[in-house]
C-alpha cells in the first residue's frame, strides 16, 4: 500500500516583510489558501495536521472548509524550525544563514525533523492520503530526505506560499518524490515566499 504525503506551505502572511515572527494570512495569502484548496478538493484525504503557528493554521481552516470529512489536527512537529547545523560540508554561501542561529535551535529541530520523518515517511498497512500544512524549511527537509542529500542540503529547497509538494511512501522501497513546488493552481500574482532570484 501506498501512502502519500501532500506538503503545503502556509499562505503568504501579513507584514511578512517587517520581520514579525507569525501573524495572520495577508489578503493575497487567504487567496493562496482558497486556490490550494480547490485544487486538492477531490483528494481523499484520510487525515491533516497542521503546524500550531497562525499562518499555516488559518491557511489549514481556509483549505478544510472544502474538506468536511476532515479536521486539521495541530502538531509540533510540523512547526517551523531550524532542521539542521552547519557541517563542514556546508558551502561558504550559506554560513552567514546561521550567524544568528543557536546550538539550543539546532538541537531542537533537529530532533523535531527526526520525529516528523519517523511520523510521516513510515509506511503503513493501509492506502493513505495525508496533508501536512507546515513551513517551507521543514519542507525542504522532507525533500532531502527522500534524496537522502547531506543535511544541509535543506537550505536550496524553496517552496512559494501555498505550493504543493507530494511524497509517496511505498513499503519497503524508498520514499519517492512525486511533485515539488507545484504551483499551476496559482496565478501569477499569487506566487510569493521563493528568493527574489530564483524564477517561478
Amino acid at each position: 500500500m501506498s501512502r502519500f504525503l501532500y506538503l503545503v506551505r502556509h499562505g503568504e502572511q501579513q507584514d511578512a516583510e517587517h520581520g514579525l515572527p507569525d501573524g495572520p494570512l495577508s489578503a493575497r495569502g487567504v487567496r493562496q489558501a482558497h486556490a490550494i484548496a480547490e485544487r486538492l478538493g477531490g483528494v481523499p484525504f484520510t487525515g491533516a495536521w497542521t503546524s500550531p503557528l497562525q499562518r499555516a493554521q488559518e491557511t489549514a481552516r481556509i483549505m478544510t472548509e472544502r474538506m468536511p470529512a476532515i479536521e486539521p489536527q495541530p502538531s509540533a512537529l510540523l512547526m517551523d524550525c531550524i532542521p539542521s547545523g552547519p557541517t563542514p560540508e556546508l558551502p561558504h554561501a550559506w554560513e552567514p544563514f546561521f550567524g544568528p542561529v543557536t546550538r539550543e535551535e539546532i538541537d531542537a529541530g533537529e530532533a523535531q525533523m527526526a520525529d516528523a520523518v519517523a511520523e510521516w515517511l513510515a509506511p503503513t498497512r493501509e492506502e493513505r492520503h495525508d496533508l501536512l500544512i507546515t513551513h517551507n524549511f521543514v519542507i525542504g527537509w522532507f525533500v532531502r530526505e527522500v534524496f537522502g542529500a547531506a543535511s544541509w542540503h535543506w537550505l536550496g529547497i524553496n517552496q512559494a506560499n501555498c505550493g504543493l509538494t507530494i511524497i509517496r511512501v511505498r513499503g519497503a522501497k524508498p520514499p519517492a518524490l512525486v511533485t515539488h513546488n507545484d504551483l499551476g493552481h496559482l496565478l501569477p500574482e499569487l506566487r510569493t515566499g521563493l528568493p527574489v532570484d530564483q524564477p517561478y
